[in-house]
């Protein structure tokens, strides 16, 4: 099997909410179809479409706007540029109309309710997440292309071998396990970041590099600070009230400011007593997976579930650790992402294969990584880091209610940003010469554990929280 090379762009996607696996995903899927269909010429001979969605898509995809997705990707929008304004009017223009530009030039008749079709009760063996592209020709012929959302908006074409798609690179430093990261550090005397960024330079310069994570800090940024200025209610009809906003009135206590930095700078005068600090560690969970259930601009961290955990301690490390330097938030980025393509190397990142386990773990063992190195610790308590983080989140469930991304996805985002800060610093006071669980340990656990766990609890809303709660409850 080739090894699979996974770049930093790769783990970190800029997108569009609330799903990685469910709307990210089928967004690329359908435009990897149209460009299929465009380079074999048959974009404009194209009559009849229909889309099947399989399992866990079929089972949630309505909460998680799958049929929107697929919708836009077929009409050549791109999730990275897309503005996300746009997207009930022009959903709300193909219904009805019943008309849909592929690739934004070729129109064809295309009725969303009959022509995409919910199969709640069948899945295909290689993955929950599967959909089919059926086309009819002009000239009568017709085509069947299935696609797998795999998590963190990767999507592998049936047919395609593990790792297509990601090749055509060699890397200095190949990495499968932290077992291999580990000693590729002792040999160099690189930390993590550097073994990570060397990597990095068999797709593009350092500069391009540095220019793209800054990028994705951007996207962050912005999806943070929108999100601590936004209220009213989350669409989906649970009636989930925004508490990003006015957490941040309270926390301020009526100090002003008038941008981004002005407001960190408002931030840290509050002090950095416990529960503050723990306060707006919460508050920017929140505001970003707030922006996340309401189709906002966010980046996969790795999934769209888990948006808000790395930044949330990105920005703790930013406002209470003075963490504001391009060079400290390059590492933090880069360090975070080795973490999350061992764990997609060796488990999954996917919560309709693993739970949340897979979502919330991953990038609370992500987070606690990239803030142990930039706090100055040593690659071991970096790797110890990210393994206490991933062993206290280990059989943790996937249970939307209604198949939203709102409950308990929401709070499930504050509370892995804490363990994140908590593993980190457990880390840095501890000698992990003498840890008794290695993270390569824990990955596999992961991966058995995910084996192992009802498909119920594996984003289909078929147990959990999604069956015990009445989705007619206020939110708690």
């Amino acid at each position: 099997m080739p090894h699979e090379c996974i770049s930093v762009f790769d783990i970190f996607k800029i997108g569009v909410g609330p799903s990685s696996s469910h709307t990210l995903g089928p967004w690329r899927a359908a435009m990897r179809f149209v460009d299929d269909l465009q380079t074999a010429g048959k974009l404009p001979q194209v009559k009849n479409l229909a889309i099947l969605l399989y399992g866990s898509l079929a089972k949630t995809g309505h909460g998680h706007g799958t049929d929107i997705a697929v919708q836009l990707g077929l009409s050549g929008d791109d999730p990275v540029t897309f503005d996300v304004n746009q997207i009930e009017s022009k959903i709300d223009g193909i219904r009805r109309h019943r008309k849909l530009q592929l690739a934004g030039r070729y129109e064809i008749d295309f009725d969303p309710l009959n022509d995409i079709e919910f199969l709640y009760d069948e899945s295909l063996p290689f993955h929950p997440n599967a959909l089919t592209f059926l086309v009819t020709l002009e000239n009568g012929d017709q085509t069947a292309t299935t696609f797998y959302s795999i998590g963190g908006g990767f999507v592998v074409k049936e047919g395609e071998e593990k790792g297509a798609g990601y090749g055509g690179v060699e890397l200095p430093f190949p990495i499968d396990t932290a077992r291999q990261l580990l000693q590729f550090c002792i040999k160099t005397g690189f930390s993590i970041s550097e073994i990570v960024m060397e990597n990095e330079q068999a797709w593009r310069s350092e500069a391009a590099t540095k220019e793209g994570i800054l990028k994705i800090w951007q996207v962050m940024q912005e999806c943070t600070y929108r999100g601590v200025h936004t209220s009213g209610e989350l669409p989906g009809g649970l009636k989930v009230g925004r508490r990003a906003a006015a957490l941040n009135k309270k926390l301020l206590q009526g100090r002003t400011y008038t941008d981004y930095n002005s407001w960190i700078e408002a931030i840290r005068a509050g002090g950095n007593h416990f529960s503050y600090t723990l306060d707006w560690v919460s508050c920017f969970a929140l505001a970003v997976n707030e922006e996340n259930a309401s189709f906002g601009r966010v980046v996969t961290a790795p999934t769209n579930g888990a948006a808000g955990v790395i930044p949330a301690v990105l920005q703790y490390y930013i406002a209470f650790c003075d963490g504001l330097h391009p060079e400290k938030i390059i590492q933090f980025v880069l360090t975070a992402s080795e973490v999350g393509s061992i764990f997609k190397k060796r488990s999954t990142i996917s919560a309709a294969m693993g739970g949340c386990q897979a979502e919330i773990g991953v990038s609370s063992a992500m987070a606690a990584a990239a803030l142990t190195e930039c706090m100055g610790g040593s690659q071991r308590q970096v790797l110890m880091a990210a393994e206490i983080a991933m062993e206290h989140h280990l059989g943790l469930t996937c249970d939307p209610i209604g198949g939203l991304v709102q409950i308990p996805c929401i709070e499930r985002n504050t509370m892995g940003a804490i363990k994140a800060i908590t593993a980190s610093q457990l880390a840095l006071q501890s000698n992990p010469e003498l840890a008794k669980v290695s993270l390569d340990a824990v990955v596999k656990t992961m991966w058995e554990t995910a084996l192992d766990m009802n498909s119920k609890y594996k984003e289909t809303s078929d147990g959990g929280l999604a069956v015990n709660i009445p989705i007619s409850l206020p939110e708690c």
